[in-house]
């Protein structure tokens, strides 16, 4: 496996492997959007290739000065169960790290409940917060 930074040429890809994961994807997941977060962050934004070229899992960081964020973290379900979330969570950690982020943050859907037991085997805790968003762009939602 060979953990890269995302590149726009694979948008289809990464959306088809969110779509077999069963993420919820937002209409700010168009490529239009990706294009946005690759000028912010690029370099938080990993995939994990197997030897035939295929993306086998990938997740999306980001980090705004102060805290860094996973967000759509998949693994292809043919491939889960083999640590390859867990080694691109810790590239994900070590990059933040290295431009100056000290706490991760992240949210888990409630349909997707059940990666919580993941995320604590890494380390994460649950924390009591009021989540809360307003989209100021029409069309989304």
């Amino acid at each position: 496996m060979r953990i890269e930074s995302f590149s726009l040429q694979q948008y289809e890809d990464v959306i088809q492997l969110w779509q077999r994961a069963g993420l919820q994807l937002s209409c700010s997941d168009t490529r239009e959007g990706l294009r946005k977060k690759l000028e912010r962050d690029a370099e938080l934004f990993l995939v994990a290739m197997n030897e035939e070229e295929r993306m086998i899992a990938a997740v999306m960081g980001s980090y705004d000065g102060r805290r860094g964020w996973v967000n759509h973290l998949a693994v292809d379900p043919d491939f889960q169960g083999q640590d390859i979330g867990s080694r691109l969570m810790d590239e994900l950690e070590k990059r933040l790290a290295n431009i100056g982020c000290e706490k991760i943050n992240l949210l888990i859907e409630p349909t997707n409940h059940g990666v919580q037991a993941f995320y604590n085997q890494l380390g994460y805790e649950r924390d009591e917060l009021i989540f809360m968003e307003k989209w100021i762009a029409s069309g989304n939602g």
